[in-house]
């Protein structure tokens, strides 16, 4: 089973011996930041710093000329990226015998919302998510189909993870996050989620559905929520809400937007990448959920792209609805949380390794060399050392 690791250029730059490191785990591959949203984040080895804070979204490398002259076009990093640091970092993991594979951020930039408000997801209360572009908006589409084009053909990279191609929600890990007071469940965070742009308005018109009607529907279910009570749960949560025809609509309109972008910018990547280029989403079996594992449909999914990476953070349940599609050579990669201070499980690696290969995987992702201390990476070299 064909293991890689996250990395962030910052990890690597600067530390002499990062990339050998890395190697030593036992991993093939790493899949490298190219386009990352903010974040702060440690480095427990590195020689020149402990804290790196990536203050917004960015490109971790020179962005191109297809930009010059757009009003939507990708930020450079600031002192946490300089210069071609993804190129830097790949260089060095190259020459250490991993193979490199680019991982960007798509749908998912506070900072293009505070500049841009207008490209942002509304929701039936008039708030903005400027975290979440929504992606029905032809200029939002057209932004992010370049920009998977280009950070993710970056020069010697074999493949590409696409994370966040789908739409985003009220779920975000914002700097001190202050929303989970009230446990909306799946529905009512469906509910949060539905975008009411002019452009999803228009697209609400066309499944039949008027969009203030919608609006001051999806208030009233979220209503009782708000005081306490349970959703129902899943789908059947939303149907009970909203009303199977309503919930329907507004679910064919999201889906249909989230499969054309898809389709769009993993046909993009192709056409720009050599041959034998390795085009991967991360990824949700169940086309409603939003966020950073963009919510697909397995057997469509696999039909456009190479493979999933899937989030098993939770145990490896969502692998089986990729895995039952069958198609051969498909990429199944279970995404296993390493580090043991955020919530990951470095000890049970072998066992949990074991049983995402019963499932049907036929790759690992690990996250995330970068963060982890340096007991988790001896836990991780050992499981990867018994496979």
């Amino acid at each position: 089973m064909k293991a890689s690791t996250f990395v962030y250029p910052w990890d690597v730059n600067g530390d002499p011996e990062a990339a050998d490191r890395i190697a030593a785990l036992g991993v093939e591959q790493v899949t490298l930041a190219a386009a990352y949203h903010s974040t702060r984040a440690l480095t427990p080895r590195h020689p020149r710093h402990r804290i790196v804070t990536a203050e917004h979204a960015a490109v971790l490398y020179p962005a191109g000329d297809r930009w010059e002259g757009r009003e939507l076009r990708p930020y450079p990093a600031g002192d946490w990226a300089p210069g071609d640091a993804y190129g830097e970092a790949a260089k060095a993991l190259a020459s250490a015998g991993l193979e490199v594979h680019t991982w960007v951020v798509l749908a998912h930039s506070s900072r293009l919302g505070a500049e841009h408000p207008d490209t942002s997801v509304v929701n039936a209360y008039g708030d903005r998510y400027p975290w979440a572009p929504c992606i029905a908006q032809p200029a939002t589409r057209a932004y992010l189909v370049d920009l998977a084009t280009e950070a993710a053909v970056r020069p010697g990279a074999r493949g590409t993870e696409l994370e966040s191609l789908g739409w985003y929600g009220l779920q975000h890990l914002h700097a001190h996050d202050k929303t989970g007071g009230v446990g909306l469940g799946d529905a009512g965070h469906y509910l949060m989620a539905l975008c009411f742009c002019p452009t999803c308005r228009e697209g609400y018109d066309e499944q039949g559905l008027d969009a203030d009607e919608l609006a001051a529907s999806v208030r009233d279910c979220l209503e009782p929520l708000w005081r306490g009570a349970p959703d129902g749960g899943g789908w059947a949560g939303v149907e009970g809400l909203l009303g199977e025809a309503t919930a329907a609509a507004t679910r064919a309109w999201r889906d249909a937007t989230a499969r054309t972008l898809q389709e769009t910018a993993v046909r993009a990547v192709r056409e720009a990448a050599p041959d034998g280029f390795q085009v991967l989403l991360h990824a949700d079996p169940v086309t409603y959920h939003v966020g950073a594992n963009a919510g697909v449909d397995p057997e469509h999914i696999l039909s456009v792209a190479d493979g999933v990476v899937v989030p098993c953070a939770g145990g490896t349940g969502l692998l089986t609805p990729f895995v039952e599609q069958g198609r051969e050579g498909a990429v199944i990669a279970a995404n296993l949380p390493v580090v043991a201070g955020m919530g990951g499980s470095p000890d049970t690696l072998g066992a949990d390794l074991a049983e995402a290969r019963d499932r049907g995987a036929t790759e690992v992702r690990l996250y995330h060399a970068g963060l982890a201390s340096d007991a988790d990476l001896e836990a991780v070299r050992s499981a990867l050392a018994g496979r």
